[in-house]
């Protein structure tokens, strides 16, 4: 589903060149439940923009669900992110303005669904994430972790091939921050393939495989990872 070969990424900073990723092998099949790990600088997080097509690669190869990610215009990154992505992001990223139930069918709105099919898969999902009886409730009516499975169940709306969380768990204390991760866990055992960019070990430590990054490159690749 993800296959990153030989994968660079460089950036200009003044006089200076700065390598971000350097020759990055990453192959993660459909269904899996992977973890990218590494700290401050180490290149996760420029690898989950090139993986979530937020950005593209200097040199190599990425190929994301059979289709290969080479040259592409800023709409047409667009479209795939749209289709075959979705994002759960640290701060949630929710419209405040907007109930839990709209804030779900917002991408559907892109998708150019019809209003009754947006409504009828947004209580859908919200039901997934146990939150029925919270769909017309504005995020400031909603807990941290309430918020943040509202922003899974928006990450479905489009039903992508990946889901693609940022630090999940960055903003919520230990025990809201599990309830997360066994959402995820839940949708994963449900066939979801689901990726997580963290710096948290024992986050990490939630999935089947973990990958660490270090100055641009991987270190470790550790598969069928024992939990307690």
């Amino acid at each position: 589903m993800i296959k990153l070969n030989g994968v660079t990424k460089r950036y200009i900073m003044g006089d200076n060149i700065v390598m971000a990723l350097d020759g990055v092998d990453i192959q993660i099949k459909e269904g899996e439940f992977v973890a990218i790990v590494g700290p401050s600088g180490s290149g996760k997080s420029t690898l989950m923009n090139i993986i979530g097509c937020l950005d593209v690669i200097t040199d190599g190869y990425y190929e994301l669900n059979g289709i290969p990610i080479k040259d592409y215009d800023q709409d047409e990154l667009a479209d795939i992110r749209n289709k075959q992505i979705g994002f759960v992001f640290q701060q949630f990223n929710l419209l405040t303005n907007l109930s839990a139930l709209e804030n779900v069918m917002m991408p559907m709105t892109y998708a150019k669904m019809s209003k009754k099919n947006r409504e009828v898969k947004a209580n859908q999902l919200l039901s997934l994430v146990g939150l029925s009886d919270r769909t017309h409730h504005k995020p400031t009516e909603l807990s941290g972790g309430q918020q943040q499975r509202v922003s899974i169940a928006r990450a479905l709306a489009n039903d992508p091939a990946i889901i693609l969380a940022d630090e999940p768990t960055g903003a919520l204390d230990t025990k809201t921050g599990q309830e997360v991760l066994n959402t995820l866990k839940e949708l994963n055992q449900k066939g979801k393939t689901v990726l997580i960019i963290t710096h948290d070990v024992e986050v990490a430590r939630n999935t089947n495989r973990i990958i660490t990054l270090r100055d641009g490159q991987v270190t470790t690749d550790v598969s069928e990872v024992k939990h307690d």
